[in-house]
């Protein structure tokens, strides 16, 4: 669920923009799983554009200010989320961790990084959702940590159907400030991709495993 049409439209714009989001259907990309992909998402790129990071971390604190009281820990997914992360709470003046995918091997062997209490509130906030796996696990460990997770924010998400069922399993609310289907738009609206491109790229959208070029 994205947070407005408005916010969507204009993280798109942003994160074209700045090549943080490549769309490229003619020479696709190779994902860690093997797919072949005509977009390719880095949004840590955000952090280094003063107005863009601004943007981003500004929209997602005003809706968790909206949504959420003030009593909560603002937990950022490691690695992508932990700068954004940490922007939000600073802007909101609340704590912050982050989560690293599994425990360290050394040290205190900590997987949340940062003071956290059992039983406080958490919201956690990601860069990017794919299938929701790594998010969740994220979440996971916050739950076993005895943390009452109340929801997650992530700037785009793909929209795969995976991701949906995994969240309502795990009975979390994602929010996101934008989506695939309006990246598409924008990039139509600013003629970064045309129309023959759109119908591929909402092709690899519904079956990504199997697409080709």
């Amino acid at each position: 669920m994205i947070l407005s049409q408005k916010t969507a439209h204009k993280t798109a714009e942003y994160l074209l923009q700045i090549n943080a989001i490549k769309l490229n259907p003619k020479i696709p990309f190779t994902w860690a799983s093997g797919w072949k992909s005509p977009i390719y998402c880095d949004n840590r790129v955000a952090l280094s554009h003063h107005e863009v990071r601004t943007f981003l971390s500004d929209a997602l604190a005003e809706e968790i200010k909206a949504q959420h009281a003030s009593s909560i820990v603002i937990a950022g997914v490691a690695t992508g989320a932990i700068g954004m992360g940490m922007l939000v709470a600073q802007t909101l003046s609340l704590p912050f961790i982050y989560i690293r995918p599994e425990p360290k091997k050394h040290g205190r062997q900590n997987q949340i990084e940062g003071q956290l209490d059992k039983g406080q509130r958490v919201v956690v906030i990601e860069d990017l959702i794919s299938t929701g796996k790594s998010s969740l696990n994220a979440v996971s460990a916050l739950r076993d940590a005895g943390a009452d997770v109340l929801s997650m924010y992530a700037l785009f998400t793909y929209g795969f159907p995976v991701a949906d069922t995994a969240f309502e399993d795990a009975q979390l609310s994602l929010k996101t400030l934008c989506d695939y289907e309006h990246l598409l738009t924008t990039a139509l609206h600013q003629n970064s991709i045309e129309e023959e491109q759109l119908k591929s790229l909402q092709l690899w959208r519904k079956d990504p495993a199997n697409w080709t070029p």
